[in-house]
């Protein structure tokens, strides 16, 4: 069974897609979808490297809850660093990461989690994966900043992941 639907649950999305975005469930359409939601995995399979396998699920109830209070701290401390520019210029710096994390998945995911939170961006991976170069808007300390990264985001990746 695997072998026709690779990814049950994408075949099932882009189906209810297909449908959604045709505003029809006429029989062309029907047949369209099912089309789409065989083949496009099928075809794509290959390009999927590995399967995620995620070890602790409360740990990512814990880690969507932190990233979301993370956003909305950070989206408040970007606004005044940016409303008090004037007066305090922040103190833009590019901070070099020893990463522990080794699994794609979980690079994945931490470079989608500092994609969301205002104030840093991911710039470069080292190639062996063992240093993260992160710019960041307002760095007041930088052993406390990395040492904050580590312990909020890498480590429960790694809980997940690893």
């Amino acid at each position: 069974m695997s072998r026709f639907f690779p990814a049950p649950l994408l075949s099932v999305a882009l189906f209810v897609l297909w449908l959604l975005l045709n505003l029809s469930v006429s029989p062309g359409n029907l047949l369209l979808a099912a089309a789409l939601g065989i083949l496009a995995p099928l075809l794509m399979a290959p390009l999927r490297p590995q399967h995620a396998h995620v070890r602790r699920p409360l740990t990512v109830a814990k880690l969507l809850g932190r990233v979301g209070i993370d956003v909305i701290q950070s989206n408040l401390q970007v606004a005044l660093s940016v409303l008090r520019a004037g007066q305090h210029p922040p103190r833009s710096a590019f901070v070099h990461i020893p990463l522990d994390l080794r699994d794609a998945h979980g690079l994945a995911a931490l470079s989608m989690i500092t994609t969301v939170v205002p104030g840093t961006v991911w710039s470069e991976l080292a190639l062996d994966r063992s240093v993260l170069l992160l710019h960041v808007f307002d760095l007041k300390d930088e052993n406390a900043f990395i040492e904050h990264f580590k312990h909020t985001y890498e480590r429960p990746l790694m809980e997940i992941f690893q």
